[in-house]
């Protein structure tokens, strides 16, 4: 294990290498397409396979093939093994030492002034999946939650067939507008409790990191935007969006966060992120 965590440390001390690392675990649970890497990160084919391969020999990533396609990951269970090791490595049977990082709860991690938890959605153009999530949320468990979303690059305004859709679903949308995700980085913003990326393009930029650690995760699905056709097959594809995110927010809601620890929190996102995007009434 000695020979395979200094690999792995000497593997990420390269910048590029790193920013490979950093996306994947972004897009996590994803298998990201080669091209997309290539596109998010401005390398070179021939670069970014060199690199790809130094991280799969170091055993941080993996690769699978779909159709024609070749797609990578972070392999979970090795990096699981790797921070584990060094937890334990440095903890030298003070496990006081590391517990904060590995067993603490989300309430103890963050506590709170009120009982509720920030949540934050994050898409591109905060036009449309990131302002249903935020409108789902509030609608199923706003006594529970403080729903926000934002874009990285926001549209001027929202998505029309969104707007219809929230309206046909009784949400209020005279509270919603396209913002950006600047409007939550300074010292007044909310401290958030979860951060989830929507889309992948948003997942794939690199965002500072967020005050007090929030539990993040990458729950990313087609954008309705970009459906083609007539109106009818635009709305369903707009549909098909909402209800796809309204039932990956009730599998949030449902989950006993307050008695969660981070390690179990973090999985359980991730397995939403992971669940297919199915439809709902």
């Amino acid at each position: 294990m000695e020979h395979a965590i200094t690999l792995r440390l000497s593997t990420l001390g390269h910048p590029q290498r790193l920013a490979i690392f950093r996306l994947l675990m972004r897009r996590y649970p994803d298998h990201v397409p080669a091209g997309e890497l290539a596109d998010a990160l401005g390398l070179k084919p021939s670069t970014l396979s060199a690199y790809l391969n130094a991280l799969m020999r170091a055993g941080l990533v993996i690769q699978r093939r779909e159709a024609t396609s070749l797609r990578y990951s972070i392999d979970m269970a090795e990096l699981r093994r790797t921070l584990d090791h060094l937890l334990l490595d440095c903890c030298r049977g003070r496990p006081e030492i590391c517990s904060p990082l590995t067993l603490t709860s989300l309430t103890g991690a963050h506590p709170m002034a009120t009982p509720k938890f920030n949540v934050l959605f994050i898409c591109t153009g905060n036009s449309a999946r990131s302002i249903f999530a935020e409108s789902i949320l509030r609608k199923e468990a706003g006594e529970r939650f403080n729903a926000y979303s934002a874009g990285t690059t926001p549209n001027s305004e929202l998505n029309p067939f969104a707007v219809e859709v929230l309206k046909q679903k009784g949400h209020d949308v005279s509270v919603l507008r396209a913002k950006t995700v600047a409007e939550f980085q300074g010292p007044d913003a909310p401290k958030f409790d979860f951060v989830f990326t929507v889309c992948n393009r948003a997942a794939n930029e690199d965002c500072p990191a967020w005050s007090g650690q929030p539990v993040s995760a990458h729950w990313g699905m087609p954008d309705p935007v970009k459906v083609e056709g007539t109106d009818a097959e635009k709305s369903l594809a707009f549909h098909q969006a909402y209800g796809a995110l309204l039932n990956r927010i009730r599998a949030f809601t449902a989950l006993p966060l307050e008695s969660l620890d981070r390690i179990s929190l973090q999985k359980a996102m991730d397995d939403i992120g992971r669940a297919e995007a199915g439809e709902s009434a």
